[in-house]
């Protein structure tokens, strides 16, 4: 018998939770996870290795501010511009002139904010990998 063609009678009605003991057990294993900032597990083992004694927590929170991922001698801004100049130019992009990097991250279709800053690289110079586009743009590079 069924209600319509392909479907059988009475599976409408029917629920497709578990019961109540068996949603009660999963909501507690989970619990811990939910309400812990950190690992639940029983076993030691199964814990990722926190960082090295002296290592920097190499990190970059939601907030735009980089935790211990900031480089000698460079600023947390110039580390953002040299990634998101980084993003839109390809190791294949290298060596070439300033024009070149500007039609480059077009063709990868980067934002005009990207190309713009590409725009202001000095003519007749050519660059063989983003440091370099990055120093001729005047930001501070690591020691």
């Amino acid at each position: 018998m069924s209600e319509n063609d392909d479907t059988f009678a009475g599976t409408a009605a029917r629920s497709t939770t578990h019961s109540a003991r068996e949603d009660d057990q999963l909501k507690h294993e989970i619990e811990g996870m939910i309400r812990a900032g950190r690992s639940t597990h029983a076993e030691e083992w199964k814990d990722p290795e926190p960082a090295a004694e002296g290592e920097p927590d190499v990190d970059s929170s939601p907030a735009d501010t980089l935790l211990g991922g900031v480089p000698n001698g460079m600023t947390p801004d110039a580390v953002v511009a040299r990634a998101e100049l980084a993003r839109w130019l390809d190791r294949a992009d290298f060596p070439a002139t300033g024009p070149d990097l500007v039609e480059a991250a077009r063709d990868h279709r980067a934002p005009d904010a990207v190309a713009d800053e590409l725009a202001k690289l000095p003519d007749g110079q050519t660059y063989e990998r983003i440091g370099d586009v990055v120093r001729a743009l005047g930001y501070p590079t690591e020691t």
